[in-house]
C-alpha cells in the first residue's frame, strides 16, 4: 500500500488517481474503503493525514510520517520510508518465528527417528532373549 503509493507519486501520478489505485489494490475491504474517504477529502482540498487520523485505521506513526511527508514535499520519500520499516519489522517477525519453530522441529525429528530405531531393534533383542533363555 505505501511503497505503491509513494512509488506512483513519486513518478507524477496525481495524488487522488494514486490514492483509488491503491484503494482498488488494497486487498482488503475495510482499507480500501479508509483509503477511498481519505481520497474524497483530499478531493475537497484536506490533507492526506487529517482523514486516516479520523479514522484510526492505520499506526499514528504512520499518519504522523504522511504528514511530514506532506508538509516537507517529500511524500514519497516518506512513504517508502514507511513501506521499509514494515517491510524489515515482516522480515523479523518471520525470522523469530523460525527461530521458535527450529528446535521444535529438531525434538520432533528426534521422536519420529527414535520411535523407528526402537521399532526397529525391539524385535531383535526380543528374539535374542528368546534364543538365549
Amino acid at each position: 500500500g505505501t511503497r505503491t503509493l509513494g512509488t506512483l507519486v513519486g513518478s507524477g501520478v496525481p495524488i487522488l488517481d494514486a490514492m483509488e489505485i491503491v484503494a482498488k489494490t488494497a486487498g482488503n475491504k475495510v482499507v480500501e474503503k479508509g483509503v477511498m474517504y481519505a481520497r474524497d477529502r483530499v478531493a475537497e482540498g484536506k490533507s492526506i493525514a487529517a482523514p486516516l487520523m479520523e479514522q484510526r485505521l492505520f499506526p499514528k506513526m504512520v499518519i504522523q510520517m504522511i504528514a511530514v511527508g506532506e508538509s516537507t514535499g517529500a511524500l514519497d520519500v516518506m512513504l517508502t520510508k514507511i513501506a521499509d520499516f514494515y517491510d524489515d519489522e515482516v522480515d523479523q517477525a518471520v525470522d523469530s518465528v523460525t527461530s521458535m519453530m527450529e528446535p521444535l522441529i529438531m525434538v520432533v525429528l528426534g521422536g519420529i527417528i527414535g520411535t523407528v530405531m526402537v521399532s526397529m531393534y525391539a524385535p531383535i533383542f526380543s528374539m535374542a532373549d528368546n534364543v538365549g533363555g
